[in-house]
């Protein structure tokens, strides 16, 4: 079974439905920028989702088992495009459009899982199996 750390996070939105639109469209199938995609890969994220409530946007992030938090993002902050990317999203966050994605990303701590088997720190991670393994009372 392989396993991979999670980490899931929010932001905030503007309350404004036209720079909401903007934020989906920015994120839409095809649309988000080559090099942020390919980025994210290079550090160690093997996969992302955003989900949005209202204002509240909930990522869930998936990533390599020897994933270092601080590290990838500090990595991920240095590479190509990754500033601009994040000075244009940032019209559409309560946030400033200098600040990093991990200054505006708040990573959340689980306090639930419906199979846990181990304590975790929020700051490392959550470690998983993978999507599609057997359930344990299969």
């Amino acid at each position: 079974m392989k396993t991979f750390k999670r980490y899931c996070k929010t932001l905030q939105l503007k309350d404004d439905a036209g720079l909401m639109e903007e934020y989906k469209r920015l994120h839409a199938m095809g649309n988000a920028w080559p090099e942020i995609t390919r980025g994210m890969k290079d550090v160690g994220i093997i996969d992302m989702e955003i989900y949005l409530e209202g204002t509240t946007l909930f990522m869930i992030m998936d990533t390599e088992p020897t994933f270092d938090h601080d590290e990838a993002m500090s990595r991920l902050a240095a590479l190509p495009r990754q500033s601009e990317w994040e000075a244009t999203v940032s019209q559409c966050q309560k946030s400033s459009g200098s600040s990093s994605a991990k200054d505006k990303w708040k990573l959340v701590e689980r306090i639930y899982k419906l199979d846990q088997r181990s304590e975790c720190e929020v700051e490392n991670g959550y470690v998983e199996g993978t999507v599609g393994t057997e359930h344990p009372l299969d």
